[in-house]
Parts: C-alpha cells; structure tokens; sequence
C-alpha cells in the first residue's frame, strides 16, 4: 500500500498501523518463504526500475547514474545478495548451555520479529537510506511502514510506485510528505523505529518512541575527523580525502568533515587534495557530469556562510540559480567557527594543522562522538594508536567509507552520532528479538530445588549452581 503526497494529509495513521499490525498477527510475516519472497522482490524491483531510481537520484541531487549506481542501487543488490546468502544460518535457532541445575534440559535463542517498524529515512542517499533498513525489517519477518524524505521528491515518489507495485501492500507500506505525515506516524505505537538524519529530529524521535518504549536504532552522523600522520602517503590520502569528501557534493553523513594534518605535510596534503578534485571533476567541476548539486536553497545558503570561517585554499565557487557549490578547502579555520562545530554535509573541508599525533588525538575527545574516523598513516603503530585512544561508530585505515561496504560490519554510531547498527547480520538483529528459551524435562522432577530447604539440600545447592 502506497500512500503518495496527493493525498497523505487526509490519511489515518492509526487505521494503516492497525491495518499493518493485523497482517503481523495473521502470521504470513514470519515464514521463511514470504521473507525471501520479498528479499527476492526487491532484487527484481532494483532490476527492473534501475533506470527510474538512477533518474529519480538526478533529479533530485544531480548525481550521475554511476555514482547512483554503485552508491545506492548497486549497494542495495550486494545487501540483498548477502542478505539472502545467510538468512537461514540466522533464522535457525542457536544453541547455548544449559547449566548442571537447570537439567535435563535444553537452551537455545531465538529471533524473533519484532513487529510493525516505522523507517524514516533522510535525502542524501534516498534510495539506499530508504530501502537498507527495509532489507532488514523484512529478513526479520516484519511489516514495516517507510516514510521518505520530502526533501528528494522525485526518488519519494520512485519508492513509493515501486514498492507499491513490487511489495506486499498488506505488509510493506510508504507514506509520503512532510513534517504533518511525519509528527502522525510518530504519535503511533511501533514495535521498532529506525531514523537516519540530524540529532536535533534523532531527539524528537527518541522522546515519540519513549512514550511508548519502543526500541529506536538512530544513524544520526556528525563531525568525522581525518587525522593525517607524517608518515602518510600524502598523494594516496589526498585521491582518497577527496573522493570520500566530495561524493555526492559532501552530503554524505560519514564524509571527511575535517582534517587534521601534521604541521609537516599539510601544505602538500592541501596541493594532493586539489589535485584530485582537478582529475576527478576537471579545473571547473560545475562542467562536470560526475559533480551532484546541493540539495535546497536552505542547505545551500548554509554552506555558503562557512566560507568566511577561514582563508580559502581552493574551491569556493558557488552557483545559487543550479545550486553548484565547487569543491572547497579552508585553511585558518578556528575552533569555534561554524563549520567547526556544525556538521557541514557538504563540499566544505577545514584543514588544521597539528603538532603531533597527540594533539590530533586530543581534539577528537574533545568534541562529541563522530560516527567516523579516518586516520592515515605510513606506521601501523600510528593508526592503531589512533584507533585504540578515540571514539567513534566506525573507522577507516588509509581509507575513507570504505568501511560501509563490508556487510560482516555492523554500521552505527556511538554517543552523539547514534545508537544501534545495521548492515548485513546487524540489519536483521535490529529488526528481531533475541528470545531466551529453556525447555526441561517433566522428568525427572527432584524435590532438591523445592522448600522446605534442609541443611543437606543447601550444601548439594552450593555444590551445583
């Protein structure tokens, strides 16, 4: 069931809940055959609409069908490939110890689904922020509603007919529109929210879900640093800075959002990333098809206010009528400038000298959790130092995103940058509940455990637990 902007604001939040909650309760979630059913139907929806998503992802974020393609369609494909590959190694209960007092008697865990799950998903990377945590609810056995961002309009409405067409319309709903729709579903009871975006909407989610104590994961991002050693391979680190910068124009919630670079190497770190950005997107990337475009007016006029944080090194163009912000540097940067406590999203990177590996640590555990880090470094004691002394959902060695296309690493955040993960395994745990069962024997039934406890019971009790 598809609910589309036309005509969400006279829709009963309520009544779909309950529509969906029904569906749960039948039981047709929770076999195995109606969750690769599903698995299965997305594979062919990506398949079969590819050219309507990657459209969908141009229009709304100017972004090229490769960078579409391998960013979120083609990701999408591995999740379900893996996803599908080992669903029933997690489905299938697992076997624990039972202890001595317990016996006889068997143990085991079981997941099961949790539900109906609300996924609010943000505009970035629409597609794929939309439909990963789906994946997931469905590996799970569970009925889900999806609530797009109305940010990216087009790929909304993309999700919106192709789930409608390609899903179970008793079980997987999308409701789109804005904040009403929004604030509506929030007001129901879930069994599972999910929410990717800001901290400041991550809190109002918190406090909706706590009215009801229902279970939140929160993929809320942040400001990841990248710390550049001496040591560092500065022409490797500068392509590899800059292609996980300026990816989607910056507005990628594990991004590089600053960098802090050795007093030694910073200048030449500077040049490698300029250079990059030149072979990437050419001496003008606004020519280039591969360069996206900022996503509203609001977000634009943001970036544009970070440029008088510091001395601009290179980049700095920016084109309000197509919403073209070039690839930008800032160099001088202070502490407490803007884009040094606000989360860019966007082609804007401070780059900051320090004095030591000491001090770069230092200045990561003095600001909040970041939902990455980067660290390059010629010396493995170097970067295992870094890893070992800070704090953050994840982290990449002389590498940049590259840690969320492994599905074996649950992808999440820690402190300020979010709570739970998802991805391959963590997807389906997210969605399920780990169920604890004993199962014993009627016989044989003892009477050492039961009252009235003799001083020869209480000694044999000592002995066994």
């Amino acid at each position: 069931m598809t609910l589309t902007t036309a005509d969400t604001t006279a829709f009963d939040a309520a009544e779909l809940v309950a529509r969906l909650r029904t569906t749960f309760t039948s039981g047709r979630t929770r076999a195995v055959a109606w969750r690769k059913e599903q698995l299965q139907a997305l594979q062919a929806m990506l398949d079969e609409r590819e050219a309507d998503l990657l459209h969908a992802l141009a229009t709304d974020l100017g972004k090229c069908s490769a960078e579409g393609y391998v960013t979120e369609v083609g990701f999408l494909k591995s999740d379900l490939h893996y996803v599908l590959a080992h669903l029933d190694k997690w489905i299938k209960p697992e076997r624990v110890h039972a202890p001595v007092a317990t016996q006889p008697a068997r143990a085991w865990i079981q997941r099961d689904p949790l539900g109906v799950a609300l996924v609010i998903a943000p505009w970035n990377y629409p597609i794929q922020l939309s439909l990963a945590p789906i994946v997931g609810a469905i590996a799970a056995g569970n009925c889900a509603v999806l609530k797009p961002s109305e940010l990216a309009p087009a790929s909304s409405a993309a999700l919106a007919r192709c789930i409608g067409e390609f899903l179970d319309p008793d079980a997987i709903a999308v409701v789109e529109g804005a904040v009403e729709e929004t604030q509506a579903l929030l007001a129901q009871r879930w069994d599972k929210i999910f929410y990717t975006g800001n901290g400041r909407v991550g809190r109002i989610v918190m406090a909706a879900a706590a009215e009801h104590l229902t279970p939140v994961t929160l993929e809320l991002g942040g400001k990841s640093p990248v710390v550049v050693d001496r040591t560092a391979n500065v022409r490797v680190a500068g392509r590899r800075i800059a292609w996980g910068k300026y990816l989607n124009a910056g507005q990628t919630c594990i991004a590089p959002d600053y960098v802090l670079a050795d007093a030694t190497i910073a200048d030449a770190l500077t040049r490698e990333i300029n250079d990059a950005v030149r072979a990437f997107y050419g001496v003008d990337p606004r020519l280039s098809r591969d360069y996206g475009r900022i996503i509203d007016d609001r977000h634009f006029a943001r970036l544009v206010g970070y440029l008088d944080d510091g001395t601009v090194a290179f980049g700095g163009a920016h084109d309000e009528s197509t919403r073209y912000f070039a690839p930008t540097a800032l160099r001088g940067v202070a502490d407490d400038a803007p884009s040094m406590t606000d989360e860019i999203f966007g082609p804007v990177l401070p780059i900051r000298t320090v004095a030591s590996t000491d001090d770069a640590i230092a200045f990561v555990n003095d600001r909040d959790k970041p939902l990455a880090l980067y660290v390059f470094s010629g010396e493995d004691a170097v970067a295992e130092r870094v890893l070992a002394e800070t704090s953050s959902g994840g982290a990449a060695v002389n590498a940049t995103l590259f840690q969320v296309s492994a599905p074996e690493l649950p992808f999440g955040g820690v402190g300020a940058s979010g709570m739970g993960a998802y991805h391959g395994r963590a997807s389906f745990e997210a969605f399920s509940h780990a169920k604890s069962v004993l199962r014993r024997s009627t016989r044989p039934d003892p009477d050492l455990a039961y009252p009235p406890y003799t001083t020869w019971k209480e000694r044999i009790l000592r002995k066994v637990l």
